[in-house]
């Protein structure tokens, strides 16, 4: 059996691969749908505040804090999952809440990075650009001055 309903974790001793604990999660659990939910709030906020440097520092470490705690996240979730789902699905290892969990927002701070390189790429394009201009209008002055003399 995957599931133990006597203990405060999940047995993990008959998952044999990941496809395997995939299948035998019941995705129609209104946890999912919250944590569902959740991810779509999160993914579209980060989307929305994206020219928001100091929000998106905000929301970026509140995600990696989530992250930090989900171990323990995890501990209460398995002493109180009757509250939160039909099964006890918070083993242990953390496998559970690293996929259904953690993973999303992680992959969503890496799009957050992702962005933020990028846009400092092209602010320092922009300015080498300027910089440039800048230069090649000196260097246009200085030839004037030396014509005119």
């Amino acid at each position: 059996m995957l599931f133990n309903m006597e203990s405060d974790f999940a047995e993990v001793t008959d998952i044999n691969g990941l496809l395997t604990y995939l299948h035998s999660i019941d995705w129609a659990d209104p946890l999912f749908l919250w944590l569902l939910s959740f991810h779509v709030i999160i993914t579209l906020t980060s989307f929305n505040t994206r020219n928001y440097g100091n929000f998106q520092i905000f929301l970026f470490f509140i995600l990696l804090l989530l992250v930090f705690f989900s171990e323990s996240i995890n501990e209460y979730a398995s002493k109180n999952w009757t509250s939160l789902s039909r099964q006890q699905y918070f083993d242990s290892r953390g496998l559970f809440i690293s996929m259904v969990f953690s993973i999303p927002i992680l992959l969503n701070c890496m799009i957050m990075v992702g962005r933020w390189l990028y846009e400092s790429t092209q602010i320092a394009e922009s300015l080498r650009k300027a910089q440039l201009k800048k230069q090649l209008q000196r260097q246009s002055q200085l030839k004037a001055k030396e014509a005119q003399q």
